[in-house]
């Protein structure tokens, strides 16, 4: 491999010869310490012959690493100035750009296409903060989902996605990611190896697809998560009455699934959120529909 671009010499010489600054507008903050990217790539790819998807690859500091350790990456990159860059610094043996929005992207075509038979897809990513949410939402709620998702994002976001129950940063994303994904994390990320340097910290973790829960109407039950969470104080029952606009039949549906009314959200394990809807499903989907 060519001189790591993760550092601050090459990454002042590759905005100098390209005239290429960071945009506050496309969330970019280049990083700038090698040994990060490295971890972060071994991390995610456990084969040369994974397909790999990384979004937001700026000017290749990660991409460089995910290209020495797979045969095929594929990034998708907002800005118009950098596919050039990155194919000079990094060559196009193993990389495929596509100039797109991915939040406008349709990700199931893009892996039945270029997926082999049997093929892992690791999807790999220094987020931009500000479109962290939607970016994993559309990967939980694809058809062809990765089989893993390793990405640094802020460090209280990150909180939320590892919380458990009865914990401060316990939400709905916690619920709904626990119920597609196991998810650990792989490190903390200082805000020191970036160029410009965030207010925050970041976070690496890694999201693996499970199938240990399934429900009937993924989007309602989702819906029904979120409903709980609406107001942290109030008592589930209050939240729940409120989505419902039924008073009797959201004391009823507790009732059913064993749950306390004057329990509050934060306090129920994803279980119990699953027994919630699958006991009430068919009175949910009637008052709902």
């Amino acid at each position: 491999m060519k001189e790591p671009i993760a550092t601050i010499k090459n990454t002042r010489r590759i905005q100098e010869e390209h005239g290429v600054h960071t945009k506050k507008s496309f969330g970019q903050n280049f990083i700038i310490e090698p040994k990060v990217v490295e971890k972060i790539a071994n991390a995610a790819i456990r084969s040369k012959d994974d397909l790999v998807i990384e979004v937001g690859p700026g000017i290749g500091a990660l991409t460089q690493y995910l290209c020495e350790k797979a045969d095929h990456v594929i990034a998708f990159e907002i800005d118009e100035r950098l596919p050039e860059i990155l194919y000079k610094e990094i060559g196009d043996e193993h990389l495929e750009i596509i100039l797109q929005d991915f939040l406008e992207a349709d990700i199931d075509k893009v892996i039945r296409e270029r997926r082999k038979s049997g093929q892992r897809v690791d999807f790999v990513s220094n987020l931009p903060y500000y479109i962290t949410t939607p970016i994993l939402f559309k990967l939980f709620e694809a058809q062809e989902h990765p089989d893993t998702i390793t990405v640094m994002l802020q460090k209280e976001v990150g909180e939320r996605f590892l919380a458990k129950n009865s914990s401060k940063s316990y939400n709905n994303l916690s619920v709904v990611t626990q119920y597609r994904c196991d998810v650990k994390k792989i490190m903390d990320v200082s805000r020191h190896v970036f160029m410009p340097k965030p207010n925050v910290d970041s976070m690496v973790i890694q999201f693996t697809f499970n199938d240990k829960y399934h429900v009937q109407d993924e989007p309602l039950f989702f819906d029904m998560v979120r409903a709980c969470f609406v107001q942290r104080r109030k008592t589930i029952y209050n939240n729940l009455q409120a989505w419902l606009a039924d008073k009797e039949l959201a004391a009823e549906m507790l009732d059913r699934a064993g749950i306390g009314a004057s329990d509050r959200a934060q306090q129920l394990r994803v279980e119990d959120f699953i027994r919630l809807y699958e006991v009430n499903y068919e009175k949910i989907r009637e008052r709902k529909s």
